[in-house]
């Protein structure tokens, strides 16, 4: 979630996918009080941040982030600090936090937290719905091809050339994992090329833009005005036999309908609110959004509902040896 918090504070000051993040950039700065002023300097437009504003333990909600944030040795604080290019222009206050000032740790952990209240909490439901479905699509590539198909089946910034991953970054440089394992992280906010950690002893991490599903841009989400379409045996039986996705022959496979029934009914919870469509090759992979994950979990007792959504990506892929970042 912080690395959505941190890439996000990108898309809020450039100028680009006006289509996209334009209303959002507009709702987001009404909400704001000079957060984003505060926290530039750590995180310039363009270039290096600093490791330890998006540690791993993110991954597991804004405050195991925050704390763990807060944890951050001085010594590294200072070191990651050093590596800003205003590192000379600094707020005393940033600075002070490579001493461990706990005012300054404060400062900064409360800017993020409005901060993150103002940018990313509205919109979580749309964000974490577009990288699930992502995730789903990837997972679905392990299973049918192994490591290899999950590399090859990632966006056109990275190529996979075994066993090296050569990545589009904007600078040069080389990655060597030495048999640890990577995370690969889809991200709505990060755009065009892909992010890494600059600290290559850091457990290898690799931030890369969420396929995008028609482009749409994040809104806060409204009662569905297609709900009251959702009656009957068969689409409940449709929005529970989803799981963690599947593409339209699956679903009508599962359900017991023709894949023309299927593709309709999908069609209605799409509209509803409940259902991600994403184009996979000559396929499609319908997922669940939150929304609709959540309705399955207090709607649903019988045989049809196939549990709670779990991503279908595993954690790390691993057959890689070797990251190239040749500079663009």
């Amino acid at each position: 979630m912080l690395w959505e918090t941190v890439l996000s504070l990108h898309r809020l000051r450039d100028k680009q996918g006006e289509s996209i993040f334009g209303d959002w950039r507009s709702e987001t700065r009404a909400r704001l009080n000079g957060e984003t002023r505060l926290l530039a300097p750590l995180v310039p437009s363009r270039g290096y941040f600093p490791d330890f504003l998006t540690p791993p333990e993110g991954l597991d909600g804004l405050e195991s982030g925050i704390a763990a944030l807060r944890a951050t040795p001085a010594d590294r604080v200072h070191d990651e600090l050093s590596r800003l290019p205003t590192v000379r222009t600094l707020p005393a206050w940033i600075r002070s936090l490579a001493e461990g000032d706990a005012r300054a740790f404060g400062k900064l952990i409360s800017a993020l937290h409005t901060y993150h209240q103002a940018a990313i909490a509205p919109y979580w439901a749309h964000i974490q719905a577009q990288i699930e479905a992502d995730r789903a699509v990837r997972g679905r590539a392990l299973l049918d091809g192994g490591a290899d198909a999950l590399l090859s089946s990632l966006p056109p910034t990275m190529r996979w050339r075994a066993p090296v991953l050569e990545v589009d970054y904007p600078v040069d440089r080389d990655m060597y994992l030495g048999g640890r394992g990577l995370l690969l992280l889809p991200s709505f906010f990060c755009r065009r090329t892909p992010v890494t950690l600059q600290n290559t002893e850091l457990t290898p991490v690799l931030v890369y833009p969420a396929r995008a599903m028609s482009e749409s841009a994040p809104a806060v989400p409204d009662a569905p005005r297609s709900l009251g379409k959702l009656v009957g045996h068969t689409r409940s039986a449709v929005l529970g036999s989803i799981g963690g996705g599947c593409t339209t022959s699956e679903l009508a496979r599962r359900v017991g309908v023709s894949a023309a029934s299927a593709s309709q009914h999908a069609g209605v919870l799409r509209e509803a609110g409940l259902v991600l469509t994403l184009r996979n090759g000559s396929a499609v992979m319908h997922t669940l959004t939150p929304l609709g994950a959540a309705l399955l979990r207090g709607g649903h007792r019988g045989p049809q509902s196939r549990g709670r959504v779990q991503s279908s990506m595993p954690a790390r892929s691993t057959p890689a040896t070797m990251l190239q970042f040749p500079g663009g």
